[in-house]
């Protein structure tokens, strides 16, 4: 295990809120900063250098490579192949092979029901034809997911009926793509673990989570019984999936609480939305874990800082209830920086922790 010492330089790819968040707790720690993205954003606020390149620029990656001790990334959405490539010149944490496996849902899920995980009944599509034998084998209710690059809502399409097949498939540009049945289920958590190079692992307790137009509303902690109940079996899987994919840093499993057990949606090779709450509301954030565990420190605890901690998002005009919040005697709110406000944009979370 290689322990990188204070004043080393984190390299993070990616300019988001995530990446600005990594930036705070590295900076904690004493740790430097360096952001590689094709434009500034909310992560550049608090780092210490920032190179503007696109996420294909090999040669840019090269001299970023040389400025860094360590590459770590905020979302999932870049090609892995050069990600692959600075393995190389510079240690890449987590692996890109655990990129490359996140962001196509046939390898996800493939991966994760190889390991024992239950998933939603899902078919491969990659042509209008296919789509009705998919139906046909699976029926409606379902959702018609892109293989690549889809999040928040994006690259999906409901089918309620097969009436919508068309429409779903033009949602969609004919894209290779997954229909996916509907399973029943109450409600929605997700799993947030921590893995160090030692192979170490810790997890937080699970958050039930709300979600509006596809987008994460909000978590709370404690779950439910029906939520809670399946912790240790989520978990337990969350756990043989950083395993198998040697994984170091955080890493973040959804699922379904389902009748018979945790049903997996998907898996980030990132620090997540659903684990904001444990800024305040653990001891050790998701992202000073996931700084500790790219730096080869130990693992920090994942106690529970109050009895009951809600992390609320922030989307579009709703940040614009900033000075209400931050009245609140319980609240600590967290603005991105972000100039334009739009529709579906996440510009802030809101954590309350009830103590």
């Amino acid at each position: 295990m290689t322990m990188l010492r204070p004043g080393s330089t984190i390299g993070i790819i990616g300019a988001g809120q995530l990446g600005r968040m990594l930036g705070v707790a590295a900076a904690q720690l004493g740790y430097r900063i360096h952001v590689f993205a094709p434009a500034s954003g909310p992560a550049c606020d608090v780092n210490n250098a920032f190179t503007a390149a696109a996420y294909d620029d090999e040669a840019a990656l090269a001299e970023f490579a040389k400025s860094v001790d360590v590459v770590t990334y905020e979302f999932e959405n870049i090609d892995a192949a050069p990600i692959a490539r600075l393995v190389e010149l510079v240690p890449v944490r987590p692996s890109a092979k655990a990129l490359a496996i996140a962001q196509n849902r046939i390898e996800e899920k493939t991966f994760v029901e190889n390991l024992g995980g239950r998933a939603a009944p899902w078919r491969a599509v990659n042509s209008r034809e296919e789509l009705d034998a998919a139906i046909a084998e699976i029926g409606c209710p379902a959702i018609l997911k892109t293989v690549r690059f889809g999040y928040d809502g994006k690259g999906q399409a409901r089918l309620a009926s097969t009436g919508d097949a068309d429409a779903a498939w033009d949602a969609i540009g004919g894209n290779p793509a997954i229909l996916e049945g509907f399973v029943t289920f109450d409600h929605e958590f997700s799993i947030v673990l921590a893995r160090g190079q030692d192979g170490a692992h810790v997890s937080y307790p699970p958050p039930l989570n709300g979600h509006e137009d596809g987008i994460l509303a909000r978590s709370t902690v404690p779950a439910p019984a029906e939520v809670a109940s399946q912790w240790t079996e989520a978990a337990a899987l969350a756990g043989r999936v950083a395993d198998a994919l040697d994984y170091v840093g955080v890493l973040t499993l959804e699922f379904f609480a389902g009748k018979d057990g945790p049903i997996f949606n998907e898996m980030a090779p990132r620090v997540h939305n659903s684990g904001h709450w444990t800024i305040e509301g653990a001891v050790t954030s998701q992202f000073e874990n996931h700084i500790r565990a790219i730096c080869g420190l130990p693992l920090g605890s994942t106690a529970v800082t109050g009895t009951r901690v809600e992390m609320e998002n922030l989307i579009g005009e709703q940040a614009r209830r900033w000075s209400d919040i931050i009245a609140e005697p319980e609240a600590h709110l967290h603005l991105y920086g972000k100039a334009e406000i739009r529709p579906g944009r996440k510009m802030g979370h809101v954590t309350r922790v009830w103590r």
